[in-house]
């Protein structure tokens, strides 16, 4: 039987007043947070749904500890074999909110922490992991389907790293891109910020599967039982092999580019949808890029 979260937090505990409730609260139990994202048990499959459309799932600080959240709920619970992570929509995730919106802000970690974001806890998942990839990934969108064990993708999906286009040297992807595509097309895609296609991301090893829209969430399902019914023990000793042929990104020059003046003018950009000053006036563009 599926069972979803409701969109609102729980009263905290120990209050019983209800004077809190709706106020932004911490991850208690299957509540991961924040209303922007569904925890459901399907059975033994647990299913996250980012659904923020009103800033088209843009991720929030609170969205992406949820996440991280969410995989260690999974790996820490008998009655739960893996997880699906999906969006609403026409989008999957498109990284972080460039706006910083905080509404559901319950003071947890720091905005684009690496502390804080679900790469790493994805990627050392000794639970299996299935990506429902239903519309556009990009920035750690993408980089959450990388980690995944399998990404199976809408035939809708698009697919872009724009990072260098934001003023951040994303360390992250300079080092796991290559590692799944080869350096040749991971240079196409972070030096151009060009779009991807389904098509292309499966013919690319991007994604590993692509399927009719429509049949999305039950070809993620088939895929994650499948996965579920192999010997857990043995499963992961194989993924730990998999994972550390992706290496070790530099974390100390993410952090510092991150808080650095070209993200700080590259957001600004965005914000003010239109090119950073550091394009060339000759070949700038209308809006943001």
């Amino acid at each position: 039987m599926t069972t979803a979260h409701p969109t609102q937090p729980p009263v905290d505990a120990g209050t019983g007043t209800g004077a809190t409730a709706g106020r932004p609260r911490p991850p208690d139990g299957d509540w991961l947070g924040t209303p922007y994202l569904r925890f459901e048990r399907l059975g033994s499959i647990a299913r996250v749904t980012v659904d923020r459309p009103r800033a088209r799932n843009a991720m929030t600080a609170a969205m992406y500890f949820g996440v991280r959240y969410a995989v260690e709920r999974v790996n820490r619970d008998p009655d739960l074999a893996g997880m699906i992570l999906t969006g609403t929509g026409d989008v999957f995730i498109p990284g972080g909110d460039l706006g910083h919106g905080g509404d559901d802000d319950w003071g947890g970690p720091s905005y684009l922490g690496m502390d804080n974001t679900p790469f790493d806890a994805i990627r050392y998942s000794r639970k299996p992991i299935v990506s429902a990839i239903n519309g556009i990934a990009q920035g750690g969108g993408l980089l959450m389907a990388i980690m995944s064990d399998v990404a199976v993708a809408s035939e809708r999906a698009t697919f872009r790293a724009p990072e260098i286009y934001r003023g951040i040297a994303d360390t992250g992807y300079a080092t796991y891109l290559p590692a799944q595509i080869g350096p040749a097309r991971a240079k196409d895609m972070l030096f151009t910020g060009r779009v991807v296609t389904a098509a292309e991301a499966l013919d690319w090893g991007l994604v590993s599967r692509v399927v009719p829209h429509e049949e999305l969430a039950d070809a993620a399902l088939e895929v994650l039982a499948a996965c579920c019914r192999g010997a857990p023990d043995a499963r992961a000793e194989v993924k730990r092999i998999i994972s550390a042929g992706y290496g070790s990104y530099d974390r100390m020059t993410m952090d510092k580019s991150l808080w650095g003046p070209e993200a700080a003018e590259g957001w600004l950009a965005f914000a003010e949808r239109r090119n950073p000053s550091w394009v060339p006036e000759d070949i700038r563009t209308e809006g943001r890029l």
